[in-house]
């Protein structure tokens, strides 16, 4: 079965297929002209909009989540705005890194929200749920693997960031592995639904 996951990054695509490989799901790309507006006020709203065009485009069931990071001290900016906060990942990493220059790391706290909506192929919910990782902002980046805040976002209970984590380690644990362990287990138990 194929599902269409809305969005343009084939990073995020192999990552959600890794995690998924054993359910008998591809997800696939959107084809072009995959452009949706996201003006939702909420993680939720964002997935439900980018769901909706990538089931209008191909008529087939379709996956999308939307992201951000969310930092106390900033009253949970970057939030929505996450990938939109400046125009390239290290510009994002460098200016939250100024706002919080002169903030200790005991008031850094912050954390991944993923929010993930699952159409069927008429275009109605199926599922919608959140996942969620909790840690704090790092004084510098560390770490190549992963990508936007993960260089600079210590994991609660690690002493590493999220860059510095496995695949295998990140997909334990990261706020999409969560949203999409809730995913696998609805498909699971509705497939036929899809």
């Amino acid at each position: 079965m194929q599902i269409v996951l809305a969005t343009s990054n084939p990073h995020k695509v192999e990552e959600i297929n890794a995690i998924t490989k054993d359910l008998g799901v591809e997800f696939v790309l959107p084809p072009d002209g995959f452009n949706p507006i996201e003006n939702g006020a909420t993680f939720e709203e964002n997935a439900l909009i980018k769901a909706k065009e990538a089931n209008k485009l191909t008529g087939m069931p379709s996956l999308a989540d939307d992201s951000g990071l969310c930092v106390d001290a900033l009253d949970g900016s970057p939030g929505i705005y996450s990938c939109r906060y400046a125009d390239t990942p290290k510009a994002r990493i460098d200016k939250l890194l100024e706002e919080l220059k002169n903030i200790p790391l005991t008031k850094r706290d912050a954390k991944f929200v993923c929010a993930m909506v699952l159409l069927d192929k008429n275009g109605e919910i199926l599922f919608s749920d959140l996942g969620e990782c909790f840690g704090k902002i790092s004084f510098e980046p560390k770490g190549e693997n992963g990508f936007g805040y993960d260089p600079i976002f210590f994991v609660n209970g690690k002493s590493i960031t999220m860059a510095e984590l496995s695949e295998d380690e990140k997909n334990k644990i990261s706020h999409r592995s969560i949203a999409l362990q809730k995913l696998i287990s609805y498909i699971k138990q509705n497939n036929t639904l899809i």
